[in-house]
C-alpha cells in the first residue's frame, strides 16, 4: 500500500523507489544533521555585528582553497566507497572537537571559538551536500534523475525541518547547545553508512568508472577547459551573489528585531523551519511534474525571478514578514526546483568529474560569489543607497543568471543526445 502512494504521489518507478528512498533517507540524515546546527551558526555569525561577515566570508574561502589540493588528493588515491563516508566521519570528529572546546576553553575564548564554528560549519554544509549530490549524480542518470531529484530532496526538506526545529525549540527550552553539536556529529555516522551503500550501488553499475584519474588541481582545470562546466560555474556563482545580498540584509534586519543570542537562535530556526515547510509543499506539488515538463533550462530561470520580485518587495517595505515571505518563496525555489534541476546537469559528465570538477564548483566557486557579494554589499552600503540600491543591482545580475540558466539546459540536451560528449576522457586528458 505504501508503494502505490509513494508512486501516485510521485514520478518514481517502481524498480527505482527502493534505492530512491534510501538516497531520501541519506539527504535527510545530512540536512538533518547541517539543520541541527544551522541556528547556533547564523548566531555566532552575528555576535561580533554584521560588519565582520565579510571577513568571515573571506576566510571561509581561504579554507575552500586550502581544502581543494586535499579533497584531489583522496579521490585520486582512494576508491569512491572509501573517501565518500570517510570525508563525512572526518567532520564528525570535529565536531566533537568543537563540543570538546567549549567544555573545556575559558569563557573568554567563546567569541573567537564562536566565529571558528561559523566558519567550520559553512564549509562542512559546502563539502556534505556537494558530496552528497555527486553520489546521487554518479548513482542516477539524466533520464532517471529527472524523475527521482524531485523525490530525494523531499527527503532533505524533511530532515531540514525537523533539525530547525529541534533547534529552536531546544534553545527556547533552555538546552545546551553542545548537545545538539553532538547530536548532529551521530547523524553524520548514518550519512556515512548510507554514502558508502549508494556508492556501491553505483559502482556495481559501473565497476570500470573511476573517480580517480588526474592530479590534485584536476578539478579545476577541468573547469577551466570545458565551457560546459564554465557554465555550472558562471550559474551557481551570480546565484550565490544574490543570496549574499539577501543574507546580509536578512542579517541586518534579524540583528535590528532580536538583540540577544537566544532570541536571534530561535528567530533564525524558526525562520528555516517555515521555509523548509514552504520547501516541501512545494516539492509535493509544482516540482513533481515541472522539470520533466518544461525542461532543465526553463526550471533554472524561476529562481532568477522570483530574486528580481522580492528584491523588489524588500525595498518597497523593508520589514521582517516581507523578509520571511521573500526568503520562504526563494529558498523553497532553490530546494524544491532550481537544486534538483541543477544537479542534473552532472549526469551528463565523466565519473571524475563528478566528483573532482563538482567539489570545486560547490566549494570554492560558490565561496568566491559569497566573497564578492560581500564586498559588493559594503560598497552599496558605503553609498547609503539601502535596500532599492542592492535591488538596482540584482536586476542585471538575476538577468544574466536567467540567460546561463537557459544556455546550461540547451547544453545539457545537446551532451544527452551525443554520448560521447558524456563519456569524454578523464580530468587530466579532457580539452
Amino acid at each position: 500500500m505504501l508503494r502505490r502512494l509513494l508512486q501516485r504521489l510521485t514520478s518514481v518507478d517502481a524498480d527505482d523507489l527502493g534505492p530512491a528512498l534510501t538516497s531520501a533517507l541519506y539527504f535527510f540524515c545530512v540536512l538533518g544533521g547541517y539543520y541541527l546546527l544551522r541556528p547556533l551558526r547564523e548566531d555566532m555569525g552575528l555576535a561580533g555585528g554584521v560588519r565582520n561577515l565579510p571577513w568571515l566570508y573571506s576566510a571561509n574561502l581561504a579554507v575552500m582553497l586550502a581544502l581543494a589540493p586535499v579533497f584531489g588528493w583522496i579521490t585520486t588515491r582512494l576508491a569512491r566507497r572509501v573517501f565518500v563516508p570517510w570525508i563525512y566521519r572526518f567532520f564528525l570528529l570535529t565536531f566533537v572537537g568543537f563540543y570538546l572546546a567549549w567544555r573545556w576553553l575559558p569563557a573568554g575564548a567563546d567569541v573567537t571559538l564562536g566565529r571558528a564554528f561559523y566558519i567550520w560549519v559553512s564549509v562542512f554544509n559546502m563539502w556534505a551536500v556537494s558530496l552528497f549530490w555527486s553520489v546521487m549524480a554518479d548513482r542516477w542518470g539524466l533520464d532517471r534523475s529527472k524523475r527521482v531529484f524531485g523525490f530525494i530532496a523531499v527527503g532533505g526538506t524533511v530532515g531540514a525541518a525537523l533539525g530547525s526545529w529541534i533547534t529552536s525549540s531546544a534553545i527556547a527550552g533552555g538546552a545546551d547547545r553542545g548537545l545538539l553539536i553532538l547530536a548532529a556529529a551521530a547523524v553524520l555516522e548514518l550519512v556515512a553508512r548510507l554514502g558508502r551503500r549508494l556508492v556501491g550501488q553505483a559502482e556495481a553499475a559501473a565497476p570500470q568508472a573511476s573517480a580517480g584519474s588526474g592530479g590534485v588541481w584536476s578539478g579545476i582545470t577541468a573547469v577551466a577547459r570545458s565551457r560546459y562546466l564554465l557554465g555550472i560555474a558562471a550559474y551557481i556563482f551570480l546565484f550565490t551573489v544574490t543570496s549574499t545580498f539577501l543574507y546580509f540584509t536578512k542579517a541586518k534586519i534579524v540583528a535590528a528585531a532580536a538583540a540577544d543570542s537566544a532570541s536571534r537562535t530561535v528567530l533564525f530556526g524558526h525562520i528555516d523551519l517555515w521555509t523548509n515547510l514552504a520547501t516541501l509543499a512545494l516539492q509535493l506539488g509544482l516540482a513533481r511534474w515541472l522539470m520533466a515538463r518544461v525542461g532543465v533550462g526553463w526550471t533554472l530561470l524561476v529562481l532568477p525571478v522570483v530574486t528580481v520580485l522580492g528584491f523588489g518587495a524588500l525595498a518597497a517595505a523593508p520589514v521582517m514578514p516581507v523578509l520571511v515571505l521573500f526568503e520562504m518563496v526563494r529558498r523553497a525555489g532553490n530546494y524544491a526546483l532550481t537544486r534538483p534541476a541543477r544537479e542534473t546537469l552532472f549526469t551528463v559528465v565523466p565519473v571524475d568529474q563528478k566528483y573532482k570538477a563538482k567539489s570545486f564548483i560547490d566549494t570554492f566557486v560558490y565561496r568566491g560569489g559569497d566573497v564578492v557579494g560581500a564586498l559588493a554589499e559594503k560598497a552599496l552600503a558605503g553609498l547609503a543607497l539601502g535596500i532599492a540600491g542592492v535591488a538596482g543591482a540584482v536586476v542585471p545580475i538575476a538577468a544574466a543568471w536567467g540567460a546561463v540558466g537557459l544556455a546550461l539546459g540547451a547544453a545539457q540536451r545537446r551532451r544527452a543526445a551525443n554520448p560521447k560528449e558524456t563519456a569524454c576522457p578523464p580530468i587530466a586528458e579532457t580539452s
